[in-house]
């Protein structure tokens, strides 16, 4: 009868036995590419939604930079801050990040502040939840955080 060698312990896996397939190098870029496409994308659609459809001016040109280096800032910030905090704090942090940046997004339209605040509210709410969550299923007993989480 034939038996499977025993696998080596590779340095590259996390406690869950899945191997990590990418570099750190890899993960090093990401952790700074995220912020600058999402706040790239996010200084785009702010600038689209403030001319309404109208032409491309140097002002809509210049809302749309300031608001993708506002959102690039205060992104990388929270992402070097939020881990130190609590479960809670963390995943309310990432929540008003999420609400300020939907509120504003809707408040450059033809919405009323009433409705943008509802809505980037609800948005905030929703990553609370999520992040509440899932930053609460990955503790230990002795609460403290897990190395995936």
């Amino acid at each position: 009868m034939a038996h499977a060698a025993p696998r080596t312990r590779l340095t590259d896996q996390r406690r869950t036995g899945t191997p990590d397939v990418f570099s750190e190098r890899v993960h090093a870029m990401a952790r700074l590419g995220t912020p600058v496409v999402l706040g790239l994308i996010f200084g785009y659609w702010a600038a689209a939604n403030a001319r309404r459809g109208g032409p491309i001016t140097g002002w809509n040109l210049l809302l749309g930079f300031l608001s993708a280096a506002a959102f690039i800032v205060v992104y990388l910030a929270l992402q070097a801050i939020a881990p130190r905090l609590p479960r809670e704090l963390h995943a309310a942090a990432w929540g008003v990040f999420t609400a300020c940046a939907v509120g504003f997004l809707i408040s450059q339209s033809d919405e009323s502040v009433l409705r943008s605040a509802w809505l980037g509210l609800v948005a905030g709410a929703g990553v609370f939840g999520l992040l509440f969550y899932r930053y609460y299923s990955r503790e230990d007993t002795e609460q403290r955080r897990t190395p995936q989480g």
